[in-house]
């Protein structure tokens, strides 16, 4: 498994302990998954640099890399590792801190100005696919890609750049549907030209969406936003 919700999932897929990080995964315990998320980081290798050390998607697929360099010693032999590799899934959630952290902050990255959104997406897309293909040549082969959710409306935002402290960001909201829009057609693509291999696309902003329109449905106390 590899970032992206990796505690929420191995509590729904029935873990008795949450996925180890990929930092203290040692020896056969990384059978079990490898969580390599890293907090700030995204698509972009720049993102979130103004927060300090974090480990971008690239450093991560590198770091994936390892592990199956790691998995063939354990298990004996490169064929055995892509057998239990290709039953592995593969849960990835990217793209958040790349507009956040990155090309809505204008004062740190110059993003904004290079490209316009629908740009901007299409540059996420193209470095999203080429790291999604190296963890296919490395074994990986179903694949959770989770799109990014209503980001406008997150506390940091409502707080810095709503006009009332409650309406959503609009205009990033907006940045945010595009990239989601170009996502969903790579897996349509990655599903059409790898038969072997298995894409599923999770609508993180339509859940979202859902949560707003309906909080009492989610739990006890409403959500408020």
């Amino acid at each position: 498994m590899v970032g992206g919700g990796c505690d929420f999932c191995a509590e729904q897929l029935g873990f008795r302990n949450y996925i180890p990080p990929y930092a203290t995964a040692r020896g056969r315990a990384i059978l079990g998954g490898v969580n390599y998320a890293s907090a700030a980081a995204g698509i972009r290798d720049e993102t979130g640099q103004q927060l300090g050390d974090r480990i971008s998607f690239s450093g991560q697929v590198r770091n994936y890399q390892n592990t199956v360099s790691q998995i063939v010693n354990i298990l004996g032999d490169e064929d055995t590792a892509a057998n239990y590799l290709s039953k592995c899934i593969f849960s990835i959630g990217l793209g958040s801190n790349d507009y956040l952290n990155n090309y809505f902050m204008p004062q740190y990255y110059s993003t904004s100005r290079q490209y316009t959104p629908d740009q901007y997406a299409d540059a996420l897309i193209q470095q999203y696919t080429t790291q999604l293909k190296i963890l296919y040549n490395y074994g990986a082969r179903k694949f959770v890609l989770i799109g990014v959710g209503q980001i406008g409306c997150s506390p940091s935002e409502l707080a810095q750049n709503s006009p009332d402290g409650r309406t959503c960001v609009q205009r990033i909201n907006s940045a945010n549907q595009i990239f989601n829009n170009k996502l969903r057609s790579l897996v349509a693509q990655f599903n059409g030209n790898t038969p072997d291999a298995r894409f599923i696309y999770i609508n993180a902003y339509g859940i979202f969406q859902d949560i707003i329109n309906r909080p009492a449905a989610f739990g006890k106390y409403p959500f408020s936003f």
